[in-house]
């Protein structure tokens, strides 16, 4: 279908869109048990969603809405793609999946302790964790490359581009200036993606070589 990008960033876009389409078409009701639910959801109602272990996966091909699918795609897309060229099908599919889990698992945390304060339960959707962890790869392995933000068109570093989106990151999910996004899912895939190619690289935290070759970094 997109005879120019490489084949696991292909079959991520068409299975997102696909679940995307089956979301409105069945309604988000059908499909509430693979949306990611906090742990403790379960416990006060019985017509609540529990959490289940598939939802760490599953929730990261759910949107809440065209305007999410669509930037989410986009952003996979943009750094998807090089990613992929440069670490092979299977290590970059690796990624963007231990990017998801990692980002499902900070927001299980989240989504307890706002439960445990008598907050209402509510599921988390979409891809961001696995593209904030895309994201950061992108900078750690193409820091001198030139990216645009879309809100304002301003060129910048990829380094730089991906220190000012985690720092905002931070600041929205302390302050909770935007509510409704999962700021710290966001974070949680961008930690989980810095564990994982320092693991690949051989480094603190973790010791030893990994699995496979030490990456370079693209100037």
């Amino acid at each position: 279908m997109f005879p120019r990008l490489p084949k696991v960033t292909q079959a991520l876009l068409i299975a997102n869109v696909v679940v995307f389409l089956l979301q409105k078409s069945l309604g988000d009701f059908a499909l509430a048990n693979f949306m990611l639910w906090p742990p403790n959801s379960g416990l006060y109602s019985s017509d609540q969603p529990g959490f289940e272990i598939w939802q760490l996966l599953t929730y990261g091909f759910m949107h809440g809405s065209f305007s999410h699918l669509f930037f989410n795609m986009l952003a996979l897309y943009m750094f998807g793609a090089p990613l992929e060229q440069t670490w092979g099908e299977k290590r970059f599919l690796t990624y963007f999946l231990v990017c998801v889990v990692g980002a499902g698992l900070l927001q299980l945390i989240v989504g307890w302790w706002v439960m445990s304060n008598g907050g209402t339960a509510y599921p988390t959707v979409g891809a961001s964790g696995g593209v904030f962890g895309l994201l950061l790869a992108y900078g750690m392995l193409f820091p001198n490359h030139r990216v645009m933000l879309l809100i304002p068109p301003i060129p910048m570093k990829a380094r730089t581009f991906v220190i000012l989106y985690g720092a905002a990151e931070l600041l929205l999910g302390f302050t909770g200036w935007q509510p409704g996004v999962a700021h710290f899912a966001h974070l949680g895939g961008m930690l989980f993606g810095w564990l994982l190619i320092r693991y690949w690289r051989g480094q603190s935290p973790f010791g030893g070589r990994g699995g496979g070759p030490r990456m370079r970094i693209v100037k």
